[in-house]
Protein backbone atom coordinates (compact mmCIF):
# COMPACT_ATOMS: atom_id res chain seq x y z
CA UNK A 1 0.00 0.00 0.00
CA UNK A 2 0.98 3.90 -0.85
CA UNK A 3 2.83 5.33 2.78
CA UNK A 4 1.66 8.87 1.00
CA UNK A 5 -2.02 9.77 2.04
CA UNK A 6 -5.18 11.89 0.99
CA UNK A 7 -7.33 12.87 4.74
CA UNK A 8 -10.63 14.03 3.86
CA UNK A 9 -11.94 16.37 7.17
CA UNK A 10 -15.82 16.88 7.23
CA UNK A 11 -18.19 16.88 10.57
CA UNK A 12 -21.33 15.15 8.15
CA UNK A 13 -20.71 11.51 8.23
CA UNK A 14 -22.66 11.57 4.45
CA UNK A 15 -20.57 14.02 3.56
CA UNK A 16 -17.23 12.35 4.69
CA UNK A 17 -18.23 8.77 3.29
CA UNK A 18 -19.09 10.14 -0.01
CA UNK A 19 -16.08 11.95 -0.50
CA UNK A 20 -14.05 8.60 1.22
CA UNK A 21 -16.11 6.65 -1.35
CA UNK A 22 -15.08 8.64 -4.35
CA UNK A 23 -12.01 8.93 -3.63
CA UNK A 24 -10.84 5.12 -2.46
CA UNK A 25 -12.38 4.24 -5.92
CA UNK A 26 -10.00 6.64 -8.00
CA UNK A 27 -6.91 6.58 -5.97
CA UNK A 28 -7.06 2.33 -6.72
CA UNK A 29 -4.41 1.78 -3.89
CA UNK A 30 -2.15 4.20 -5.03
CA UNK A 31 -3.07 6.52 -1.91
CA UNK A 32 -4.42 5.72 1.13
CA UNK A 33 -7.95 7.56 1.95
CA UNK A 34 -8.11 8.29 5.42
CA UNK A 35 -11.46 10.63 7.22
CA UNK A 36 -11.48 12.35 10.05
CA UNK A 37 -15.20 14.19 11.80
CA UNK A 38 -13.44 17.13 12.81
CA UNK A 39 -9.93 19.40 13.02
CA UNK A 40 -9.32 18.31 16.36
CA UNK A 41 -9.17 14.67 15.12
CA UNK A 42 -7.64 15.47 12.10
CA UNK A 43 -4.29 17.13 13.58
CA UNK A 44 -3.89 13.50 15.48
CA UNK A 45 -4.14 11.85 12.45
CA UNK A 46 -1.59 14.23 10.90
CA UNK A 47 0.49 13.66 13.97
CA UNK A 48 0.74 9.79 13.93
CA UNK A 49 1.19 9.84 10.19
CA UNK A 50 2.39 11.86 6.96
CA UNK A 51 -0.60 13.52 5.30
CA UNK A 52 0.19 14.23 1.91
CA UNK A 53 -3.41 16.02 0.79
CA UNK A 54 -5.82 17.43 2.97
CA UNK A 55 -9.68 18.07 1.99
CA UNK A 56 -11.40 19.66 4.75
CA UNK A 57 -14.78 21.09 4.68
CA UNK A 58 -14.89 24.87 6.39
CA UNK A 59 -18.18 25.35 8.78
CA UNK A 60 -17.30 22.65 11.59
CA UNK A 61 -17.97 22.78 15.34
CA UNK A 62 -15.15 22.92 17.66
CA UNK A 63 -12.66 23.70 15.41
CA UNK A 64 -12.89 25.68 11.56
CA UNK A 65 -11.35 24.15 8.15
CA UNK A 66 -9.46 27.08 8.67
CA UNK A 67 -8.46 27.02 11.78
CA UNK A 68 -7.02 23.00 11.14
CA UNK A 69 -5.14 24.73 8.17
CA UNK A 70 -3.68 27.62 10.46
CA UNK A 71 -2.33 25.00 12.81
CA UNK A 72 -0.92 22.74 10.51
CA UNK A 73 0.50 25.84 8.68
CA UNK A 74 3.09 25.67 11.67
CA UNK A 75 4.65 21.98 10.82
CA UNK A 76 7.44 21.58 8.61
CA UNK A 77 5.65 19.42 5.83
CA UNK A 78 3.10 21.00 5.74
CA UNK A 79 0.15 19.22 3.25
CA UNK A 80 -1.77 20.29 -0.11
CA UNK A 81 -4.54 21.49 0.93
CA UNK A 82 -8.35 21.76 -1.00
CA UNK A 83 -11.33 23.50 0.97
CA UNK A 84 -14.67 22.61 0.39
CA UNK A 85 -17.39 24.49 1.35
CA UNK A 86 -21.55 25.36 1.45
CA UNK A 87 -20.84 29.14 1.30
CA UNK A 88 -19.43 31.16 -1.15
CA UNK A 89 -18.30 34.02 0.76
CA UNK A 90 -15.43 36.12 -0.49
CA UNK A 91 -14.03 36.54 3.18
CA UNK A 92 -13.33 32.70 3.20
CA UNK A 93 -11.72 32.04 0.27
CA UNK A 94 -9.70 34.76 0.78
CA UNK A 95 -8.70 33.62 3.55
CA UNK A 96 -8.11 30.00 2.11
CA UNK A 97 -5.82 31.64 -0.21
CA UNK A 98 -4.02 33.31 2.27
CA UNK A 99 -2.89 29.81 3.38
CA UNK A 100 -2.08 28.41 0.97
CA UNK A 101 -5.42 26.01 -0.32
CA UNK A 102 -4.52 25.45 -3.54
CA UNK A 103 -8.84 24.86 -4.54
CA UNK A 104 -11.65 26.03 -2.91
CA UNK A 105 -15.09 24.20 -4.03
CA UNK A 106 -18.19 24.46 -3.47
CA UNK A 107 -20.88 22.08 -2.15
CA UNK A 108 -22.11 20.13 -4.03
CA UNK A 109 -19.12 18.55 -5.37
CA UNK A 110 -19.66 16.86 -8.45
CA UNK A 111 -17.01 13.88 -8.19
CA UNK A 112 -15.87 15.37 -11.58
CA UNK A 113 -14.48 18.30 -10.07
CA UNK A 114 -13.15 16.80 -6.77
CA UNK A 115 -10.86 14.13 -9.28
CA UNK A 116 -9.78 16.99 -11.25
CA UNK A 117 -9.09 19.24 -7.89
CA UNK A 118 -7.44 16.29 -6.44
CA UNK A 119 -4.78 15.83 -9.43
CA UNK A 120 -4.16 19.27 -10.01
CA UNK A 121 -3.03 19.38 -6.06
CA UNK A 122 -1.10 16.77 -5.97
CA UNK A 123 0.48 17.97 -8.94
CA UNK A 124 1.30 21.10 -7.46
CA UNK A 125 2.56 19.24 -4.56
CA UNK A 126 4.96 17.09 -5.98
CA UNK A 127 6.40 20.25 -7.91
CA UNK A 128 6.95 21.95 -4.21
CA UNK A 129 8.35 18.58 -2.70
CA UNK A 130 11.10 18.51 -6.17
CA UNK A 131 11.92 22.19 -5.06
CA UNK A 132 12.68 21.55 -1.91
CA UNK A 133 14.66 18.35 -2.76
CA UNK A 134 16.59 19.84 -5.19
CA UNK A 135 17.66 22.91 -3.05
CA UNK A 136 18.78 20.00 -0.42
CA UNK A 137 21.44 19.09 -3.28
CA UNK A 138 23.08 22.12 -4.18
CA UNK A 139 26.71 22.75 -3.98
CA UNK A 140 27.79 25.62 -1.92
CA UNK A 141 31.08 25.82 -3.58
CA UNK A 142 29.21 25.78 -7.27
CA UNK A 143 26.82 28.32 -6.00
CA UNK A 144 29.70 30.70 -4.59
CA UNK A 145 31.68 30.49 -8.47
CA UNK A 146 27.97 31.30 -10.17
CA UNK A 147 27.70 34.39 -7.92
CA UNK A 148 31.04 35.86 -8.84
CA UNK A 149 30.42 34.83 -12.67
CA UNK A 150 30.56 38.43 -13.89
CA UNK A 151 34.48 38.80 -12.17
CA UNK A 152 35.45 35.28 -14.14
CA UNK A 153 37.17 35.68 -17.31
CA UNK A 154 35.32 34.45 -20.51
CA UNK A 155 37.89 31.96 -21.48
CA UNK A 156 37.33 30.30 -18.11
CA UNK A 157 33.35 31.01 -18.07
CA UNK A 158 33.46 29.41 -21.29
CA UNK A 159 35.57 25.99 -19.58
CA UNK A 160 32.57 25.90 -17.07
CA UNK A 161 30.12 25.98 -19.98
CA UNK A 162 31.75 23.27 -21.76
CA UNK A 163 32.47 20.52 -18.27
CA UNK A 164 28.56 21.36 -17.52
CA UNK A 165 27.91 20.57 -21.36
CA UNK A 166 30.26 17.46 -21.21
CA UNK A 167 30.25 16.46 -17.52
CA UNK A 168 29.34 12.92 -18.71
CA UNK A 169 32.29 12.50 -21.12
CA UNK A 170 35.95 12.58 -21.10
CA UNK A 171 36.25 16.23 -19.73
CA UNK A 172 40.51 15.87 -19.24
CA UNK A 173 42.14 18.96 -17.90
CA UNK A 174 44.04 19.00 -21.62
CA UNK A 175 40.86 18.49 -23.60
CA UNK A 176 39.06 21.54 -22.12
CA UNK A 177 42.29 24.09 -22.28
CA UNK A 178 42.84 22.88 -26.27
CA UNK A 179 38.70 24.29 -26.08
CA UNK A 180 39.08 27.65 -24.80
CA UNK A 181 42.71 28.23 -26.71
CA UNK A 182 45.05 27.86 -23.89
CA UNK A 183 48.05 26.54 -23.05
CA UNK A 184 47.13 23.33 -20.35
CA UNK A 185 50.03 24.84 -17.64
CA UNK A 186 48.47 28.21 -17.97
CA UNK A 187 44.94 26.90 -18.01
CA UNK A 188 45.03 25.01 -15.04
CA UNK A 189 46.96 28.02 -13.24
CA UNK A 190 44.10 30.85 -14.45
CA UNK A 191 41.08 28.21 -13.91
CA UNK A 192 42.25 28.03 -9.58
CA UNK A 193 42.54 31.39 -9.41
CA UNK A 194 39.38 32.91 -10.98
CA UNK A 195 36.87 30.02 -9.38
CA UNK A 196 39.34 28.93 -6.11
CA UNK A 197 38.79 25.37 -7.47
CA UNK A 198 41.07 23.08 -8.99
CA UNK A 199 40.04 21.88 -12.80
CA UNK A 200 39.34 18.47 -11.07
CA UNK A 201 37.68 19.36 -8.20
CA UNK A 202 35.16 21.28 -10.40
CA UNK A 203 34.54 18.52 -12.21
CA UNK A 204 34.08 16.55 -9.69
CA UNK A 205 31.48 18.93 -8.00
CA UNK A 206 29.57 19.45 -11.42
CA UNK A 207 29.10 15.41 -11.67
CA UNK A 208 28.49 14.65 -8.14
CA UNK A 209 25.82 17.77 -8.42
CA UNK A 210 24.02 15.59 -11.25
CA UNK A 211 24.68 12.41 -9.27
CA UNK A 212 22.95 13.55 -5.95
CA UNK A 213 19.41 15.14 -8.53
CA UNK A 214 19.23 11.98 -10.08
CA UNK A 215 19.30 10.60 -6.46
CA UNK A 216 16.40 12.70 -5.14
CA UNK A 217 14.66 12.49 -8.28
CA UNK A 218 14.47 8.57 -9.57
CA UNK A 219 14.98 5.34 -8.48
CA UNK A 220 18.09 4.52 -10.97
CA UNK A 221 20.36 2.26 -9.48
CA UNK A 222 23.67 3.68 -8.08
CA UNK A 223 25.72 1.99 -10.88
CA UNK A 224 23.75 3.52 -13.65
CA UNK A 225 23.76 7.15 -11.67
CA UNK A 226 28.01 6.72 -11.34
CA UNK A 227 27.60 5.89 -15.53
CA UNK A 228 25.24 8.94 -16.54
CA UNK A 229 27.45 11.40 -14.44
CA UNK A 230 31.06 10.21 -16.23
CA UNK A 231 32.55 7.50 -13.77
CA UNK A 232 33.48 3.81 -15.47
CA UNK A 233 32.92 1.97 -12.66
CA UNK A 234 30.66 2.19 -9.38
CA UNK A 235 33.28 1.51 -6.46
CA UNK A 236 35.52 5.05 -7.99
CA UNK A 237 31.88 6.72 -7.62
CA UNK A 238 31.06 6.12 -4.34
CA UNK A 239 34.49 6.73 -3.02
CA UNK A 240 34.57 9.88 -4.29
CA UNK A 241 30.78 10.63 -3.16
CA UNK A 242 31.40 9.65 0.40
CA UNK A 243 34.81 12.17 0.15
CA UNK A 244 32.86 14.84 -0.75
CA UNK A 245 29.53 13.89 0.79
CA UNK A 246 30.58 12.43 4.41
CA UNK A 247 27.95 9.70 3.27
CA UNK A 248 27.52 6.80 0.34
CA UNK A 249 25.29 7.33 -2.55
CA UNK A 250 22.75 5.12 -0.58
CA UNK A 251 22.68 6.94 2.26
CA UNK A 252 22.50 10.31 0.84
CA UNK A 253 19.41 8.95 -1.39
CA UNK A 254 17.81 7.39 2.09
CA UNK A 255 18.52 11.07 4.44
CA UNK A 256 17.35 13.25 1.84
CA UNK A 257 13.88 11.69 2.37
CA UNK A 258 14.10 11.58 5.84
CA UNK A 259 14.29 14.95 6.25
Amino acid sequence: MSSQSILVVDDEPRARQGLTKTLEHWAKGKFRILSAAGGKEAIDVVERQAVHLLITDIRMPEMTGLTLLETLKRQDDYPAAIVISAYPQFEYAQEALRLGVLNYLLKPVSKYKLIEAVEEALKEKEKQMRAVLMEKVIDDKLMDVKVEDGKIRSSIKEAMRYVEEHYDQDVSLKRVARHVHLNASYFSVLFKEETDMTFREYVTRIRLQHAKELLVSTDMPVTEIAESVGYNTAKYFIKLFKQYEGVTPRAYRRRAFDT
